[in-house]
């Protein structure tokens, strides 16, 4: 399929759904909407219910804390000295008062612990029917005894919510209390007291008014008898009327929702809290959201089709055609062909960017035959003037062999020695063009410069070889060793006398070989700017042009995990440990 029809299709496809889209919403949207809303309601109306459920456990978990606390249990206790029971009393009141817990906006949930006193020992103290403060201890009799005393008691430690009066600055003040029996803890018949909580019903609101309904949708916490408990928008203890068709369609988990009189119930019950959450939604609210749905669908069909259009025909116009000849010029290039005057060099745009890169392609193709060419034929001058510069160090090391010959027949044997050793050195530093040696080799180089070095110096250092017999046969690049032992000479052991000592350690770990170049000397060493000029050489000077050439050479053969690493010599000194992969030899050393 080419490339105007695949935009035609890719027209159809993104336009049609949303016209097919615009209809099913228009014919759909209501229900869909309204029971949709009503299913997320229910879940929230779950969640909210958890959340007021978290709120009352709150207040039974400090009750249980009050409940325990020994001076509690002890107003039970018969006193026989009125002191002992004013003191008690005293530190029990003041107990209470340090439970009270804030609420957002004002007020407080305050605690009050009513002490059953049948015997009146506690008369000094406030009765049950005065004007209550923030919160303390008050005590009861048989007939002072409050209307929700043996209901607390009956329900033998479980709490409960009541709207009880009395509680306030005045005496007919209502408020929703979470009331709760207290019992002895060391007989479990006796009864110590109850203990209320006061201004449930303002912490019980703070939750209902997390939750935010379109349109100010009314939330409601009633009892079973429909008794309003706490509410977003009622007063404490109204009757609310509920449809008789709600509490017919009550599931298994409590839940019921029905649509009826323009809202929408969604109700959740719970029968052994004597407890139901009530949400009231207008039904007008989410038919005027629907009505705007429908118009925003609408109006994003028309600018949606307006805008395809208008891009079809700019991709139609600005892409298509320069694609097509591009498409063309692809096809009938060949390497090395002439490249044609670019078309949309002007554009700054992807299509732009394409075009030029594709003629810059054609034309670097050409470029690197060019390049190619012209490099083959330098390749191969560059190889005869290799071959030609192996005929003089080749002259030299036959001319050193016959003056060694002739010194040793002079009886110079010291300067036959050297010459004898410098020979070697140009031998191995030959080794047929080879740029990879075996380490027996790369050691008899060494040590023939350990010899030179030993006899300019006059013997002012020794040298020792510690040398795994396993590692003899592994390849290393040709002089690696020699630039370190003449660093570990000039900056180390030299000037040192018969204390200087090199250590050439060579040892096979596994898969790896270890050549380490230690020396004792005296100097102190930055470690951290040596392994710096290793890797990186300054441009300005030739420190550590030598280490850094063998460093270079060990990356190109082996990668950047192998390399020379710096560091101190126990007892003094510097050490220079390389790491190379164990590769042994085919046996074409020399």
């Amino acid at each position: 399929m080419k490339v105007n029809q695949q935009l035609i299709l890719l027209f159809v496809i993104l336009v049609g759904p949303v016209f097919i889209l615009n209809w099913y919403a228009n014919t759909k949207t209501e229900q869909i909407l309204k029971k949709l809303v009503t299913n997320a309601y229910i879940e929230l109306n779950k969640q909210n219910h958890l959340l007021l459920n978290r709120d009352i456990d709150t207040i039974h978990r400090v009750m249980t804390t009050i409940i325990q606390n020994p001076q509690v249990q002890q107003m039970q206790a018969s006193q026989e000295d009125a002191l002992d029971r004013v003191k008690l009393y005293e530190t029990t009141d003041k107990l209470i008062s340090t439970f009270s817990m804030g609420l957002s906006g004002g007020g407080a949930n305050y605690y009050y612990l009513f002490v059953y006193d049948p015997l009146n020992q506690y008369d000094f103290a406030p009765v049950s029917n005065s004007l209550y403060k923030s919160g303390g201890v008050y005590f009861y009799s048989d007939r002072s005894k409050p209307s929700w005393a043996d209901d607390a008691i009956s329900r033998k430690g479980r709490g409960y919510l009541k709207i009880i009066d009395g509680f306030g600055l005045t005496s007919e003040s209502k408020t929703l209390a979470y009331i709760r029996a207290v019992n002895s803890a060391t007989s479990g018949r006796a009864i110590v007291g109850v203990l209320i909580a006061t201004n449930m019903e303002k912490r019980l609101v703070q939750s209902l008014q997390t939750v935010s309904l379109p349109d100010n949708g009314e939330i409601y916490l009633t009892d079973s008898n429909n008794v309003v408990l706490a509410s977003t928008h009622s007063s404490l203890g109204e009757t609310l009327a509920l449809p008789a068709a709600l509490g017919a369609k009550v599931d298994n988990d409590g839940m019921a929702s029905v649509i009826e009189a323009g809202f929408i119930y969604v109700m959740q019950a719970s029968p052994e809290l004597n407890q139901k959450l009530v949400y009231r939604i207008s039904t007008e609210a989410l038919l005027k959201q629907q009505n705007e749905v429908k118009r925003a669908i609408q109006w994003i069909s028309i600018a949606y089709s307006l805008f395809a259009i208008v891009v079809m025909a700019y991709f139609w116009r600005s892409l298509l055609t320069p694609l097509q000849r591009l498409a063309g010029f692809v096809r009938s290039y060949e390497p090395g062909r002439r490249v044609p005057e670019q078309d949309g060099a002007k554009r700054n745009d992807e299509v732009g960017v394409l075009i030029h890169s594709v003629h810059h392609l054609a034309h670097r193709l050409n470029s690197l035959i060019e390049e190619r060419y012209v490099m083959d034929i330098k390749q191969k001058e560059s190889q005869l003037r290799l071959l030609y510069q192996q005929i003089n160090p080749h002259l030299l090391y036959n001319t050193l062999e016959s003056i060694y010959w002739k010194s040793t027949l002079e009886g110079n044997s010291d300067s036959a020695e050297m010459i004898k050793e410098l020979s070697k050195l140009m031998r191995i530093s030959l080794s047929r063009g080879r740029e990879l040696i075996t380490l027996q080799e790369e050691l008899e180089h060494a040590t023939a410069y350990t010899n030179l070095q030993l006899k300019r110096y006059e013997y002012e250092f020794r040298v020792r070889w510690d040398v795994d017999p396993e590692a003899a046969d592994a390849l290393i690049p040709k002089i690696t060793l020699q630039p370190l032992i003449e660093n570990a000479i000039q900056h180390g052991v030299r000037n040192m006398g018969e204390d200087g000592l090199i250590v050439v350690n060579v040892r096979r770990e596994g898969d790896r070989v270890i050549v380490e170049v230690a020396d004792n000397g005296y100097q102190k060493v930055d470690f951290e700017w040596l392994n710096r000029i290793v890797r990186e050489p300054s441009g300005e000077s030739a420190t550590g042009y030598g280490i850094h050439n063998v460093y270079e050479r060990i990356q190109l053969h082996y990668g950047p995990e192998y390399g020379i690493f710096y560091s101190g010599t126990p007892g003094g000194g510097t050490t220079a440990t390389i790491a190379l992969p164990y590769q042994a030899s085919d046996g074409q050393a020399e």
